[in-house]
């Protein structure tokens, strides 16, 4: 069973190369929990808030390795939602340090694209997209897990995607 996260920064591209790298790899993709939740409860986060986005993307996150098909794609997972309660809170509840369901493999998406608001984003100067980076990147390292960095403009960013899955020994069926 293999899964795949796609780990980083808004506004980075995550949620639109997600569907296509699923499709092409003949899984499942997952969306962001957290932007349904911030959809239907507002961006004005508490670290419950955020403990409870991580706990709902993993119910789905488990329940999508269950069933398959796989690998399944999933648009971020509690490490991500643990980053943001650094670049909120500067501090963690005790729960992201427990979480354990750890993709195989991560790619990291570069903040490399113009922002773009679409209400539920919140760190959009240059300053904070780079420190969301950082912080995104040392959270890979901390946790030790595989990853790949992707970068590039438009078609070149998903082809960047692909290669990156392929030289951890994923095979897309179709381009």
């Amino acid at each position: 069973m293999t899964s795949i996260c796609l780990h980083g920064p808004e506004s980075t591209g995550k949620s639109t190369i997600g569907p296509r790298l699923a499709a092409a790899l003949g899984g499942r993709y997952l969306p962001e929990y957290g932007r349904d939740y911030a959809e239907a409860h507002g961006t004005d986060f508490t670290m419950a808030d955020l403990v409870a986005i991580g706990q709902g993307h993993d119910a789905m996150l488990a329940e999508a390795l269950a069933q398959g098909p796989w690998p399944v794609v999933t648009d971020t997972d509690p490490l991500m939602t643990a980053v943001w309660a650094d670049m909120l809170f500067g501090a963690r509840d005790p729960w992201f340090a427990r979480w354990n369901r750890l993709s195989d493999v991560y790619l990291l998406f570069a903040p490399d694209l113009p922002w773009v608001e679409d209400g539920t984003r919140l760190f959009g100067t240059l300053a904070e997209r780079q420190r969301f980076f950082d912080l995104s990147r040392a959270e890979l390292d901390r946790r030790g897990v595989r990853y790949a960095l992707v970068e590039g403009q438009g078609e070149r960013r998903y082809a960047n995607a692909l290669a990156a899955i392929d030289s951890f020994g994923i095979r897309a069926h179709l381009c």
